[in-house]
């Protein structure tokens, strides 16, 4: 019987969960890659007579260019992260300042010279609001996790976070941001990102069931602890020694190529050094 992409997917993640204890980690891995690789629809309606631009979020930051030798691209955790989602951007650019006050005429706002404004002060309170011109539709049982672009600090504001039910709102959203500091020139640019999404699947989070163990009490995850420590110290004291192949190295990457702390392979078939996310396409 052939039952419809959502239905099928529901069982089978059902099925994954029933019979993840039984079955080893390779095999469990690969359970959890055919449901990563299902089919999924994101959609964005653009309403009449707006434009928005979308593009997957890329893992570059200028804050991590600055850093010596690039050396922020290391942590591979920053850059999946960097890249876990897609970013809405600005269409023009304009300057805010908060004089510090809750009321709506709070937020002075100047808009690029020609343009105007993508934000506005709706709420009061130092609160950018920016109009997501589009509605999203995401697959029955999946939100859109609605954020501040990821690993984007920016001086004086901050973004807030939503969580929305985009199956079945027939409503648009607004990206939100707070201005932290009053008196402080707030720059979006042209082609800044204000938003990052992402769709994650309603429930998921109420269906964990956390626990705090000691670490004694797993005692091989423990073996592989103590040995990741000792191999790091290691490698910290011999990068102080000259000509060391440590020197050589300049940092360790076991983690950046899915070895354990003996340098094997954990068998981790869905390790990945890159999120590779697929345009918004158009039939327009």
């Amino acid at each position: 019987m052939l039952l419809p992409e959502d239905d099928a997917r529901d069982i089978f993640c059902a099925c994954c969960a029933m019979a993840a204890s039984a079955f080893s980690k390779v095999e469990r891995t690969r359970l959890f890659r055919q449901l990563a690789d299902a089919p999924m629809k994101l959609t964005a309606y653009v309403l009449d007579g707006h434009q928005v631009a979308i593009r997957p979020a890329p893992v570059d930051r200028e804050w991590m260019e600055a850093t010596n030798e690039r050396f922020a691209y290391r942590c591979l955790p920053l850059n999946i992260a960097n890249a876990h989602g897609w970013e809405i951007l600005c269409r023009s650019g304009f300057s805010a300042v908060w004089n510090g006050s809750p009321g709506l005429d709070a937020v002075k706002i100047e808009p690029d010279p020609g343009t105007t404004a993508p934000a506005i002060s709706h709420f009061g309170h130092g609160i950018l609001t920016f109009h997501v011109n589009c509605l999203f539709r995401t697959e029955p049982g999946f939100d859109l996790m609605a954020q501040g672009p990821i690993n984007r600090p920016k001086h004086g504001i901050a973004p807030l976070s939503g969580v929305i039910e985009t199956d079945w709102a027939s409503f648009t959203f607004t990206m939100n941001w707070i201005c932290t500091l009053p008196n402080v020139q707030i720059r979006f640019n042209e082609n800044e990102p204000f938003c990052h999404i992402f769709p994650i699947r309603r429930g998921e989070l109420e269906a964990v069931e956390p626990q705090i163990l000691p670490i004694s009490a797993n005692p091989e995850l423990q073996r592989e602890l103590e040995e990741w420590r000792a191999s790091r110290g290691k490698f910290n004291q011999d990068l102080k020694q000259p000509g060391s192949q440590a020197q050589v190295e300049r940092w360790q990457k076991m983690y950046y190529r899915g070895l354990d702390a003996g340098g094997e392979s954990t068998g981790a078939e869905d390790h990945r050094t890159r999120v590779r996310l697929r345009s918004f396409s158009s039939n327009t």
